[in-house]
């Protein structure tokens, strides 16, 4: 079972993206260079996910 931070650091990748997206697509935000600094923010929380999947997974069998 994923933790909060596992869920919680999705949602951040989630909602990154969603902002990326917009600001490449939406002409009347004209932020196009804004779309990749915040694709690059959504790419680093979309790794921070894994590598705490990662951890947690490996934690899991060491308990058991």
């Amino acid at each position: 079972m994923h933790s909060f931070d596992i869920r919680l650091l999705a949602a951040t990748a989630i909602v990154w993206a969603l902002l990326a997206i917009a600001y490449a697509t939406i002409e009347m935000i004209a932020m196009p260079a804004a779309a990749s600094v915040w694709g690059a923010g959504a790419l680093v929380f979309i790794l921070l996910v894994a590598a705490t999947t990662a951890a947690e997974r490996r934690g899991d069998r060491r308990s058991q």
